[in-house]
């Protein structure tokens, strides 16, 4: 299905009535009308990584149960009220959806990724809320028109070739006071040093660097930001990332040394990721 059939279709579930609710799932009920074109839609767009999404019988069992990691963060989501939030590196928008509960007064995602834009537009076409979603890339937020009070940045840090300058454009980006959630892979160390793999980590090819927390404080610190506190740590396991039959491809059991699930396929620590809130 091209671009457009998948847009114009999408824009035709806009008319339908249907109701939203927040659970583990992003979960919305609709007159079931169009539930046909609904599956024939949501099997189109795969891979759907983040979520996930139930529409009314359908249940889209996303590769990651990101429920988990919003848990982490939620005890900190008091800081969105009334507030401007950015979510940078957003994907299909499950997190933005499930901000909504925490009453900011405006969402908006950042993420270069057509196909993901499109799972958005799929789910806001029945959900129906004032989210906005951008076709730009964390570069593109010091010249955006709007600052921000929060920013979200969950697992894009580790992809970029210059950590510290994303670090800076996300500061840039922030009012004077502003809060930033990151999170990233890291590697046990008492040493400011970071990880750099030859070709791949965890077989997945684009990541630059994982950084100790002691490194990943630094760049933070380089890049401005006057205070970086550290709010969880916790290893990624079979529960939180798996292989389902909505991404038709491999996943984390396929990416560990199988006689040794400590270890990655490459003989690198196996992926663990620590949560921080940076302040401006």
């Amino acid at each position: 299905m091209d671009i457009q059939t998948l847009e114009t279709k999408i824009a035709s579930l806009e008319k339908l009535s249907c109701k939203f609710k927040l659970t583990q799932s992003v979960e919305i009920t609709t007159d079931k009308s169009q539930t046909n074109l609904i599956k024939e839609l949501a099997i189109a767009l795969k891979p759907w990584r983040k979520g996930p999404f139930k529409i009314d019988d359908l249940f889209i069992d996303t590769e990651w149960q990101s429920f988990i990691k919003f848990d982490i963060l939620k005890p900190f989501m008091c800081n969105i009220k009334d507030k401007i939030v950015a979510d940078v590196g957003c994907n299909n928008g499950y997190y933005m959806f499930k901000m909504l509960k925490f009453s900011p007064k405006q969402i908006i995602g950042f993420d270069p990724s057509l196909k993901y834009h499109l799972q958005f537009k799929l789910i806001n076409a029945l959900a129906k809320t004032n989210i906005k979603f951008e076709l730009l890339g964390v570069e593109d937020l010091p010249n955006y028109a709007v600052k921000f009070d929060v920013i979200f940045c969950l697992g894009v840090i580790y992809h970029r070739s210059d950590p510290i300058k994303m670090l800076k454009d996300l500061k840039k980006a922030l009012k004077l006071g502003g809060i930033v959630f990151l999170d990233t892979m890291y590697i046990e160390s008492d040493e400011e040093i970071a990880l750099v793999p030859q070709n791949t980590y965890s077989k997945i090819p684009n990541i630059y660097f994982v950084p100790s927390i002691k490194a990943l404080k630094n760049w933070c610190l380089r890049a401005g930001f006057k205070n970086f506190e550290v709010l969880a740590t916790k290893k990624t396991d079979k529960e939180e990332q798996r292989k389902t039959a909505w991404i038709d491809s491999y996943s984390l059991e396929n990416f560990l040394d199988p006689e040794n699930e400590n270890l990655t396929c490459e003989g690198y620590e196996a992926p663990k990721r620590v949560y921080v809130r940076l302040r401006a």
